[in-house]
């Protein structure tokens, strides 16, 4: 996290909020830091003297890189550049397999589950006939070519 937070802060000042929305954004919403892991993480690079604190409106702290944090980026190059071709497969990753259409199916079928089966008339047969057409969507989602 802190060489991505670096080199982030190294192409343009920025607060902490602003860093968990870009790393977020670059895996397609797929990941987002939490404040618990960027702060600590920001005191850390400031510490070490690789980013320092620049003045900004308001009480959100913004940071820039010194030139002892552009020249940890320029030594890390190939681990940077691979950290964020991660995030990026992270967020083609969740593209592909976490698409709106299968998450509005998704509750969609958890709704009227709830609502079928809360209903008082539901017997032991109700419930295996439910398993069998689940069982039966599993199958035939798993045979997809």
């Amino acid at each position: 996290m802190k060489l991505v937070l670096l080199k982030l802060i190294a192409d343009a000042p920025r607060h902490g909020y602003d860093l968990i929305r870009e790393v977020e954004g670059l895996s397609g919403g797929a990941y987002a830091p939490s404040p618990g892991v960027v702060y600590p993480t920001l005191s850390t690079l400031d510490d070490m003297g690789l980013i320092e604190e620049q003045k900004s409106e308001g009480a959100k702290k913004r940071f820039a890189v010194t030139a002892e944090g552009q020249a940890i980026l320029t030594e890390n190059t190939a681990v940077v550049d691979g950290l964020f071709a991660r995030l990026a497969a992270v967020g083609a990753e969740s593209e592909r397999t976490d698409g709106a259409p299968i998450r509005r199916a998704m509750g969609n079928l958890r709704q009227v589950l709830q609502h079928r089966l809360m209903r008082e008339d539901v017997n032991e047969d109700t419930l295996h006939e439910v398993a069998a057409l689940l069982d039966e969507a599993a199958q035939k989602i798993e045979r997809l070519k």
